[in-house]
């Protein structure tokens, strides 16, 4: 059962909801803007509106999984695997041939599920590094990275502990261009168009 909760959970995750939403626009976000699917970029290419819509039905892949995990009573490792599952399907969506977003909202619904005092710690992080900034990537790192650390100093089971490591670490490398115009003073800050990707 756990198995098959987990293929299903990873269809799930594989929704491209910005890019149906963008579709049903008649824009292809994957071509404008920043090129990424996720509601970051939604936002910037189509407005705030259709922006947070993708945000909270990528959050929903997220936390719908887990949810439905943890109400069919599975350990702590299953539901690790079905958080994973989910998170890899918004990276790695098979609808989309495998090129997806960078997961943080589904993430973020996930551990929503799992842990909802500690997620709001780390909504907190997210808005103090992200808010004064208006870059949404640095509050984005800040929070995965916090994760773990939150995680492990709440005595959370090692195999969610073990999740928050693999979240964060998957978080920073599709990061990895963000990071590198962050050094450079050259990331964008939202509010601002750009067609840098």
């Amino acid at each position: 059962m756990e198995v098959i909760v987990a293929l299903v959970s990873y269809l799930v995750g594989s929704i491209p909801t910005g890019f149906i939403i963008g579709k049903l626009a008649g824009i292809d976000v994957r071509t404008a803007g920043s090129g990424n699917i996720g509601a970051t970029n939604v936002a910037r290419v189509m407005g705030k509106g259709r922006g947070l819509l993708t945000l909270l039905a990528d959050i929903a892949k997220g936390f719908v999984p887990v949810f439905a995990a943890q109400q069919m009573a599975f350990s702590d490792t299953a539901i690790a695997v079905i958080a994973a599952a989910t998170f890899l399907g918004h990276l790695y969506p098979i609808f989309l041939k495998f090129r997806g977003g960078k997961g943080v909202a589904t993430a973020f619904g996930a551990l929503l599920a799992l842990a909802p005092q500690v997620t709001l710690i780390l909504l907190a992080v997210f808005i103090c590094a992200a808010l004064p900034s208006r870059i949404v990537s640095l509050g984005s790192l800040g929070a995965a990275l916090a994760a773990p650390i939150l995680f492990w100093f709440f005595s959370y089971p090692m195999p969610l502990v073990a999740l928050t490591v693999f979240l964060a670490a998957m978080i920073v490398i599709r990061h990895r261009a963000n990071i590198k115009r962050l050094l450079n003073g050259a990331e964008p800050r939202f509010g601002a168009r750009t067609s840098s990707r």
